[in-house]
Parts: C-alpha cells; sequence; structure tokens
C-alpha cells in the first residue's frame, strides 16, 4: 500500500471474500481493523495539518524533552543497544529488514518518548527513514500520538510485561539478540542478572549486552501498560467516535454497497 503496489479497497474486497466462504476470524478482523486506522490516520493528518511535524503536536502542547547533547542515547535506541531485550530486538530487526511488527513499533515509540523522555520526532524520523512501508500520515500520526499530544490518552507501555505477554519463552528476543541465546525465558525479559547468572549463561552486563539504560519516567508512580491520563480515554481522544475508542469496525454490510 505505501508503495501503490495495492489499494486498501482490494485488501478489504479479498478478506470480504474469505470470510463469506470461510467465516470471520481474529486475524481478518484485526486487518480490516488496522485498515480503518489508516484510514483515520489520513482523515487526521487532512485535519490537524503540520501540527503533526510540531514538537508539542496538534495540541501545541509545550513540553521539555531530555537533553541528548552528543545523540548517545538516541544512538542506542537506534542500535538495538538500551539494555531492554525486546527493545533491542525489534530496534535490530528494523535495520536488519525494514519491517517492524505494529505491536513492536507501539513498544518502541513508547520507550523512546516515554522512557528515555527524547523528542519523539527522533523516532518519526527515524522510521521514515528506515521503514520499508512508511506512510506519512500513519507514520507521523501515531508517532505523536505515542507522545501523547494528540489530546487524547498517553499509553505508557511497561516493556517489561509486554515481553513477556508477547514473547513469552524470549524466542523473538534470542533471534536478534544472540548475546542472550543461553540465558533463560524466566529471566531475558529484564535483564536483572546476578554475577552467577552471567557466568552460568555466558554473558557479561555492560561488556558483551549493555546494562540497561534507566527510565525517566515519573507521572503517578508505576509505569502501569497502557497507563491513561488525561480526561480522555482512546487511542486519540473524543473526537474519533465521540465515545473516545477509536474508529469502531465497521459491519460488512457499511462496506457492500
Amino acid at each position: 500500500m505505501a508503495h501503490g503496489c495495492i489499494s486498501p479497497r482490494t485488501i478489504f474486497s479479498e478478506i470480504s471474500r474469505y470470510e463469506r466462504a470461510n467465516g470471520a476470524n481474529k486475524s481478518t478482523y484485526w486487518v480490516i481493523f488496522e485498515l480503518i486506522w489508516r484510514d483515520f490516520f489520513k482523515f487526521y493528518a487532512l485535519s490537524v495539518g503540520d501540527g503533526i511535524f510540531h514538537s508539542g503536536g496538534p495540541v501545541g502542547k509545550r513540553k521539555v524533552w531530555e537533553k541528548d547533547p552528543n545523540g548517545s542515547k538516541f544512538r542506542r535506541w537506534v542500535e538495538g543497544r538500551t539494555g531492554w531485550p525486546l527493545v533491542d530486538a525489534n530496534m535490530r530487526e528494523l535495520a536488519a529488514t525494514g519491517f517492524m511488527s505494529n505491536r513492536g513499533r507501539q513498544n518502541v515509540a513508547s520507550f523512546l518518548c516515554l522512557d528515555m523522555g527524547l523528542d519523539w520526532r527522533l523516532g518519526a524520523d527515524y522510521f521514515e527513514h528506515a521503514l520499508l512501508d512508511y506512510d506519512v500520515a500513519s507514520n507521523w500520526g501515531n508517532w505523536v500520538s505515542a507522545a501523547g499530544l494528540t489530546g487524547g490518552r498517553v499509553n505508557k507501555f511497561n516493556i517489561y510485561k509486554q515481553s513477556k505477554e508477547y514473547d513469552k519463552e524470549g524466542e523473538y528476543i534470542r533471534t536478534w539478540v544472540p548475546e542472550l541465546a543461553n540465558v533463560p525465558a524466566e529471566k531475558i525479559h529484564e535483564m536483572k542478572l546476578s554475577i552467577k547468572d552471567q557466568e552460568a549463561f555466558g554473558v557479561q552486563l555492560g561488556v558483551d549486552y549493555p546494562v540497561p539504560m534507566k527510565s525517566v519516567f515519573k507521572f503517578g508512580g508505576a509505569a502501569d501498560d497502557t497507563k491513561r491520563f488525561g480526561a480522555n480515554k482512546g487511542r486519540g481522544g473524543k473526537g474519533q467516535n465521540g465515545k473516545g475508542r477509536g474508529p469502531r469496525r465497521p459491519k460488512l454490510a457499511d462496506y457492500e454497497h
């Protein structure tokens, strides 16, 4: 879609045909749901104009980002050397393939903006450079949303919890972070390895793999997964469908005219 090789209407038509013949499932639901998000960000970008490129986002909220005078912190994020295995695995996959899963994109964006406290536009610009499926509205719209600058809720992802939930056995991490190949699943998600552990697993923190970067997140105490801040609840606030829950997935009848 990003390169014009296939249209969203074609994808929707084929999924609808499949569902009529075989029934709907979670996968068909989510593909269409994400196509709707793609449409939303197209219209969102049109409505706010160049606000999606501003430091304070469309809401114009002033925020003081962490200083990174020589860019060393940002480079650690780009190169997958933050010391947070899930973040590092996703960033290394992006560098090697030009692709990252939707879940991964949300996690690394949250980490850059809300844990590292760096200007979200650094991440959006890097994604523009690195992604094979780069799309202006989807990329910048999702990034400014990750930074909490759309007027809706702020999703602060708990990277440790996300890692345990979506890579339970640590297989994805080991694929992209070979330094941790011998670290067992119960210890690979949060790098709190004792000296004895490091010797047993053949990895020395600070030498073979970085010591985890500290989070600068301070709002409201514990960094709960998708913690909601502000009055509006929803990926982009109440303006999307009046209920603050983002776009609903239409029934097939809505599109079969």
